[in-house]
């Protein structure tokens, strides 16, 4: 298998399921950690991304479809294209508007479902044939808090600001109006965002 991505929790590798492309994520071993303990918390932190994934699927939210897991790795569908943080910057102004509306309307269908991201940035979202995946729920969590949820979209806000400045006005007020859109407690959200702005500011 091809390796794609080496992080410090884990390897992508490119294989293949039923005659196509695959990912493979396979949890890294700590060798810090007591091997059965290890292997437990592997585990269940991979078992905790497959159910994750699923369930935003069945949400209605694009996520790579979960093929298998155990032993501490899942195999998914291949999601082809771009990652959003590496296209975001240099596409035309009509293709850039819908991409700003489908983040918030993903963020939106993951919060309706009770689910928070956790890593909810533009490096875990790819464009693939005009529509938005997102990927990487490693950190995710089931949640109807506003807090968590806020902080989600502080993540995203903080990814937009940090990678995406330039584009940060007009990108953030159009995925914060399609998320508005489609969840019905948003705007509770948003009004707890700014709040953690504040905090984050003169902290």
């Amino acid at each position: 298998m091809k390796i794609v991505q080496r992080g410090a929790e884990a390897v992508l590798y490119m294989s293949t399921h039923e005659g196509g492309k695959a990912l493979v994520k396979e949890r890294v071993r700590k060798g810090y950690r007591i091997k059965e303990l290890d292997d437990g918390i592997r585990r269940r932190r991979t078992r905790m991304e497959a159910r994750m994934l699923d369930r935003a699927r069945r949400a209605g939210v694009k996520t790579p479809k979960v093929w298998g897991s155990g032993d501490g790795k899942i195999t998914m569908e291949w999601i082809g294209g771009k990652r959003v943080k590496d296209c975001l910057n240099d596409m035309p102004k009509n293709e850039g508007l819908k991409a700003y509306r489908l983040m918030g309307e993903a963020a939106a269908g993951l919060h309706k479902a009770g689910i928070v991201h956790g890593d909810l940035t533009t490096s875990n979202m790819m464009l693939e044939g005009g529509k938005l995946y997102l990927i990487d729920f490693g950190l995710s969590k089931m949640s109807d808090k506003v807090e968590d949820q806020a902080v989600d979209m502080y993540l995203l806000y903080e990814a937009m600001r940090s990678t995406h400045f330039r584009l940060l006005e007009e990108a953030w007020k159009n995925v914060l109006k399609a998320y508005v859109l489609k969840y019905t407690i948003a705007n509770a959200v948003i009004k707890r965002l700014d709040k953690i702005k504040a905090r984050r500011r003169y902290a």
